[in-house]
C-alpha cells in the first residue's frame, strides 16, 4: 500500500512539472467580453498578463482572468502584468487582480493625468496607482520586455508605444498603396503599445487598440516588423483599425478575435484577413451576433456562440513548441489543430 501511495504521489510530482517545464510558449485569450485579457507563459515559467478587461459585472472578467491563470495555467502569481493604453476595457481589473494575487512588475506606456474620452479616469486610474504603489515601468517604442531567455530564444520587442513607432527600415511594403488616411484618432487606441513576440523561427503580434493611421505609421512605406504566424486582431476587430496595408503586409498565419458578442469582429477587418495569402484559420472568442455565418470564421472555431447572457466564458489557447516550429490553437474542450511556422 505504501509503494502504491508514494508511486501515486510521484505520478502526480510528474504531471504538475510537465507544465511548468514543458519549454512551450502558450498564449491564453481570456474571454472578457469584447475587452482584451491574454495570459502567457514563457518557457521559463514567467507569467504576463496583458490588459485585464472591464470591472464590475460581479467581477467577471476578474474571476474568468484567476480561473485561466490558477485553474488552466496553474500559477499562484503573476510575474508581470503590462496595460497596452488607458481604456477601462483594457486596464480595468488590475487592481482588483492585485488584490487577489501577487503581481511582481506592472507595465504601461507612462500614466498621463488625464483622459479626454473618459471624465472618471482620474478616480478610476487612481486604483492603478496604488495596486502598482505608483512603481509602474514605462515601455517605448523600441524597448525590449526584459523576459527570460532559454535554450530557444525568446524575445519581445515593443514596436508602438505613446503614438510612436519603430524606425519605417525594412523592405518595401507592397500594399502601402492600400492604406487611405482616416481622420486623426486623438484618444489613447492610437498611442497603444504593441508587441512582437519571437520564440525561434514563431513570431507573434499584439497591438492592443492600435488604431488605422498609427498602422500606416508603422507599416508604410516599409515593412519594418516583416511577416508573422500567429495574430492577435487590433482593437477587437473593429474597422477603425486592421488597415489592410499592415494585415495584407503581415500575412498572418492564424489570426485571434478578442472580441464579443456585438463588440468587434467587424465584416471589414474579417474581409481584410481572408485577403491574406497565408491564412490558414481565423478564430473567435465570440460569435458576432450581427453578422452572418458567412461573413465570419465557422462555429468550430468560435469559442462563445451564445450572448452575453448565456456566455460560459470558453477561452482559446495557442501553444508553440519547445523548438519554435510549431503551434497549436485551441478552443477549450476542443481539439488543438497543429500549424507550422514559416
Amino acid at each position: 500500500m505504501r509503494m502504491a501511495i508514494l508511486f501515486s504521489l510521484c505520478l502526480i510530482c510528474a504531471f504538475a512539472s510537465a507544465d511548468e517545464h514543458n519549454q512551450r510558449l502558450d498564449i491564453y485569450f481570456i474571454d472578457v467580453e469584447g475587452g482584451a485579457a491574454t495570459l502567457i507563459i514563457t518557457p521559463q515559467g514567467e507569467s504576463l498578463l496583458i490588459d485585464s478587461g472591464y470591472p464590475d459585472y460581479g467581477n467577471r472578467d476578474r474571476d474568468r482572468i484567476l480561473h485561466v491563470l490558477k485553474d488552466v495555467a496553474k500559477r499562484d502569481k503573476l510575474d508581470h502584468a503590462l496595460v497596452t493604453h488607458w481604456h477601462l476595457d483594457h486596464y480595468g481589473n488590475h487592481a482588483a487582480l492585485a488584490a487577489q494575487v501577487k503581481i511582481g512588475t506592472f507595465w504601461d506606456r507612462g500614466i498621463p493625468d488625464t483622459l479626454m474620452e473618459d471624465a472618471k479616469y482620474e478616480e478610476r486610474v487612481a486604483l492603478y496607482r496604488a495596486a502598482s504603489q505608483n512603481q509602474s515601468k514605462t515601455l517605448k517604442a523600441g524597448d525590449s520586455l526584459p523576459l527570460k531567455s532559454g535554450t530557444t530564444p525568446l524575445a519581445i520587442k515593443v514596436i508602438t508605444a505613446s503614438g510612436e513607432v519603430i524606425p519605417n527600415a525594412g523592405s518595401a511594403n507592397p500594399f502601402a498603396d492600400r492604406h487611405v488616411p482616416q481622420e486623426d484618432d486623438p484618444t489613447d487606441n492610437a498611442k497603444s503599445i504593441s508587441l512582437l513576440w519571437s520564440f525561434g523561427k514563431f513570431r507573434y503580434l499584439c497591438c492592443g487598440d492600435l488604431t488605422w493611421n498609427t498602422e500606416a505609421k508603422l507599416m508604410t512605406p516599409n515593412n519594418p516588423i516583416g511577416q508573422v504566424d500567429l495574430f492577435m486582431v487590433t482593437h477587437h476587430g473593429l474597422h477603425v483599425s486592421n488597415n489592410p496595408a499592415m494585415i495584407l503586409a503581415i500575412d498572418p498565419r492564424v489570426a485571434v478575435y478578442c472580441n464579443g458578442p456585438t463588440k468587434g469582429g467587424s465584416a471589414q477587418s474579417l474581409a481584410a484577413l481572408k485577403e491574406c495569402a497565408s491564412l490558414q484559420a481565423i478564430y473567435q472568442l465570440h460569435r458576432n451576433v450581427k453578422l452572418s455565418d458567412a461573413e465570419q470564421a465557422s462555429a468550430e472555431f468560435i469559442a462563445n456562440l451564445a450572448e452575453t447572457a448565456d456566455c460560459k466564458g470558453v477561452w482559446a489557447k495557442a501553444s508553440v513548441a519547445p523548438d519554435g516550429n510549431s503551434y497549436t490553437v485551441e478552443i477549450s474542450g476542443r481539439s488543438a489543430k497543429t500549424y507550422q511556422v514559416r
